[in-house]
């Protein structure tokens, strides 16, 4: 960034590994951005540390029963403690220059909704809130003047390719993905996934639900949901695109057919620094491409039928309404349960299938009937996979 001018920055979900990611580039440019507030789920201790390191202002942790121990660790500090739902959207209301909005799942609707209200910059990592509730989400930042960059490596490498034109210029978006550690896997050798080996991503240092996601695809088909919302270009002309060594990170073809993509590292930092730093540029110590070095670049087609999760997610656009919802609320709640190894890796988007065919609920016109419509889904979900354990 150029000049002297501090911004400041909130991070929700300072924690995890975008938030951590996030404060590693803010320890390598700490002249220009100063952190008015940070919040955790439920790890006081790391929360406080970082909130000491930084000088925040405010810290805040998801989990009510945490506060005592947060408020304790700080208590010889002058920033201040809180817990709870409402005071994410407290600190969320503090206005910061820029937000990083990373917490995980619906949790984060309220915040990020929070945030962009203030009508500053709001930097998204949470792909659920623009799956559950995109429209909103979009319209409220729209209202507000808010700037919404996405920091998901795909999004953010649509955007800067973006930068070469603008979208009413775009014939078609190519969203990247890496296949998984299971892209070449029989779907009979799929059905042995363990826990642990789905959580080793190939290319990716990412938390266990993301790593899940990844090895299904889902997260490719939330990747859709989100370009959808973010980039209005139809979703006809959004298509994936298997690309195994994670170089290219998308591709925006031009209706003169000039394709532009942006290529980097696979190290989340870049895209998050594009963000941080934008409408500039700051320097990082990731690493450089190598394309000599990594010598060749490969394509293929998703093979739908080992990874039905793709067409689960287009056709919850198109079906609409709370379609979407009820699809990330079943996925959070069955890859939550083959994490604790009660439900098998194939039988993950086997149960999303199942509890989007097994209700139709009215359409969503506020941010109540998005919260309703997941907490419903995820009782549904519940309830089948109890079954399945039967």
């Amino acid at each position: 960034m150029n000049g002297s001018e501090r911004r400041s920055v909130s991070i929700f979900g300072a924690t995890g590994s975008v938030g951590s990611s996030t404060l590693d580039l803010i320890r390598l440019n700490p002249d220009h951005y100063e952190i008015l507030a940070l919040t955790a789920h439920s790890n006081a201790d790391a929360l406080a540390q970082l909130a000491i390191e930084f000088d925040a202002q405010v810290a805040v942790i998801a989990d009510n029963s945490q506060y005592d121990r947060l408020k304790a660790l700080l208590a010889d500090t002058k920033i201040s403690a809180a817990a709870g739902p409402e005071a994410l959207v407290d600190a969320a209301l503090l206005a910061a220059d820029w937000t990083m909005a990373a917490i995980v799942g619906c949790a984060g609707l309220l915040p990020t909704l929070a945030a962009l209200r203030s009508g500053k910059t709001v930097a998204l990592a949470n792909k659920e809130a623009l799956v559950s509730a995109g429209a909103l989400m979009m319209t409220q930042a729209q209202k507000a003047g808010a700037t919404l960059l996405p920091v998901d490596s795909e999004h953010n490498a649509i955007f800067q390719s973006l930068q070469g034109g603008h979208i009413g210029q775009v014939r078609k978006i190519t969203l990247t993905a890496s296949g998984g550690p299971f892209r070449t896997w029989s779907k009979e050798k799929m059905a042995t996934v363990t826990p642990e080996q789905a959580v080793a991503h190939p290319n990716w240092d990412m938390g266990a639900k993301i790593s899940v996601d990844s090895a299904t695809m889902m997260n490719k088909g939330l990747e859709l949901i989100e370009a959808h919302h973010l980039f209005p270009i139809g979703l006809e002309n959004i298509e994936i695109l298997v690309h195994p060594q994670s170089v290219i990170h998308s591709m925006v073809e031009y209706t003169d057919r000039s394709t532009l993509a942006q290529l980097g590292s696979p190290d989340m930092r870049i895209p998050i620094a594009s963000a941080l730093a934008w409408p500039e540029r700051m320097k990082t110590d990731c690493m450089p491409l190598d394309l000599a070095k990594i010598g060749q670049l490969e394509f293929e087609a998703p093979d739908e039928e080992r990874f039905p999760a793709i067409a689960l997610a287009r056709n919850a656009i198109q079906e609409g309404g709370g379609v979407p919802a009820i699809l990330n609320a079943a996925n959070e709640i069955a890859v939550a349960a083959f994490l604790t190894g009660d439900v098998q890796f194939l039988e993950i988007t086997e149960i999303v299938s199942r509890i989007i065919d097994s209700y139709s609920p009215a359409e969503p016109t506020d941010l109540s009937d998005i919260f309703e419509i997941d907490r419903e889904a995820r009782a549904r979900t519940k309830a089948m996979i109890e079954d399945v354990k039967v």
